[in-house]
């Protein structure tokens, strides 16, 4: 009778997959779908190997679910930028544990809409691309700088650092303060962050969001769900202590402008709790990551190091390098975005059809998921020129000015384009231009650049391998 039941399903499958020109893609195993055909690599890497054979929009079975899959800048952006369709998110059954439907990261309609809007305008009044923020994010790197001053030059991991001060730029803009790096709930709510966003992407998670009655009881599940209440509590307890001294005429950062605007229907407690989690982690994990990884590629290519120290010397020598500094310092700036098209620290995105839609001749039905492989469109070799190999050129004119790539697309596009792009892009700048200035990165001793692993570790977005580097003073 099992059996029976399995072949009915491999052939319901089989004949859904052609339905109305559904996109093709391989064919599906009964209940595994296509899991085992992915060869146990990062989901990411799978999906783009199968879109070399089955075209820029195909379809997966991962699990009983049936996806399309989205490869390539031009299919991607064509997709994305069809508000109507490709705007909805999909609920995973982890999401809805966790209870991250509304905010804005996981949310969908009306209520998404309008925390985005209140985002992006709160984060821009307390400073996104102000100068008041950059000010900011140099008292920050000025701290960042006296943590690895204090190392002497000896090797040490630079993740607990660099996290506490990128997580201290959007605790300044949604709380109005900032946190000592020692202070230890501090350090407790940024670490477990930082674990949820591994514990999110991890295998047995994934197995529980495609067979959720079959993997509730995962170890990864649940301590995850506990990590992210119990950081929950200490937000809560944060916006509690801000609520009792708000002054409504005198917003000290967007939680305050929120609680000034409870009376109206989307702003409650629990948009406000769930926007402030997507902000801290989306704020801290991603922008940290990609520092990190600079300091590496410096460490493991020191010829491009060279010649990013030599820039900075000789336009900025000795003084603090500020925002307005980028346009004289290209092969700085395209050293940064050479960094985040190699490590994709968000490799996909994942949305949901809204609408029955008809996409490059493709039928796609309503509520189907839709997952858009951000990293193909940063290693397609028809836009880039040597797309496996860490290359700063592919960023430069032929006169060595800065030129920008249509296909890269770090911060996707479209209406759920990151809400902090303009943030992260000055962070990513003032941090890494900040430390460069002050320090030489070196591997630590007995290795070199080779013993570098730049692997990552695979969760819901791409961090390096714990490591060590040394920070040799250039003062």
């Amino acid at each position: 009778k099992q059996v029976v039941i399995l072949l009915a399903f491999y052939l319901i499958c089989t004949i859904l997959a052609s339905e109305r020109n559904y996109p093709p893609g391989p064919t599906p195993l009964p209940l595994f779908g296509n899991l085992l055909q992915l060869n146990r690599q990062p989901l990411h890497i799978a999906l783009y190997e199968l879109s070399k054979k089955y075209g820029p929009v195909f379809t997966v079975h991962l699990g009983p679910k049936k996806t399309v899959v989205l490869a390539g800048y031009k299919t991607i952006k064509q997709a994305l930028l069809n508000v109507d369709a490709f705007s909805d998110k999909e609920v995973l059954p982890i999401i809805s544990d966790l209870k991250l439907t509304h905010g804005i990261v996981f949310a969908s309609g009306d209520s998404w809409r309008e925390m985005r809007h209140f985002a992006l305008t709160n984060l821009k009044e307390f400073g996104m691309g102000k100068t008041a923020i950059e000010e900011k994010i140099i008292e920050e790197s000025e701290c960042l700088i006296e943590v690895f001053e204090e190392k002497k030059g000896k090797a040490f991991d630079t993740a607990e650092a660099v996290s506490s001060a990128v997580s201290n730029i959007i605790c300044s803009i949604v709380y109005g303060k900032r946190f000592e790096y020692d202070d230890p709930e501090f350090r407790v709510m940024l670490s477990r962050a930082i674990r949820n966003t591994q514990l999110l992407g991890s295998a047995s998670v994934q197995l529980y969001n495609y067979f959720p009655m079959l993997f509730s009881w995962v170890k990864a599940r649940k301590e995850l769900i506990e990590n992210a209440f119990a950081n929950r509590r200490q937000i809560a307890a944060l916006i509690k202590g801000l609520e009792d001294t708000l002054d409504p005429q005198m917003c000290r950062g967007l939680v305050d402008a929120f609680l000034a605007r409870k009376i109206h229907s989307h702003y409650h407690e629990d948009n406000l709790l769930i926007t402030v989690v997507n902000l801290f982690t989306a704020g801290s994990e991603t922008t940290s990551t990609t520092i990190r990884y600079g300091l590496m590629f410096m460490a493991k290519y020191p010829e491009i190091q060279d010649k990013v120290q030599e820039e900075l010397d000789q336009v900025v020598g000795n003084r603090q390098v500020r925002v307005g500094d980028r346009k004289s310092l290209p092969f700085t700036d395209a050293v940064i975005h050479e960094i985040q098209r190699l490590i994709n620290t968000t490799p996909f995105i994942v949305r949901c059809v809204s609408q029955d839609v008809t996409f490059q001749s493709y039928f796609i039905k309503k509520g189907t998921p839709v997952i858009g492989v951000l990293s193909s469109a940063h290693w397609d070799e028809n836009n880039w020129e040597k797309s496996s190999a860490f290359n700063p050129a592919h960023f430069l004119d032929e006169k060595g000015n800065f030129r920008r790539r249509e296909a890269f697309i770090p911060f996707s596009v479209g209406s759920r384009v990151c809400a902090g792009e303009s943030l992260a892009k000055m962070e990513l700048f003032l941090f890494f231009a900040s430390l460069l200035q002050r320090f030489r990165f070196t591997p630590p001793p007995g290795m070199t650049g080779d013993d570098l692993d730049l692997t990552p570790v695979v969760g819901f977005t791409l961090t390096p391998l714990p490591h060590k580097l040394c920070a040799i003073s250039r003062v």
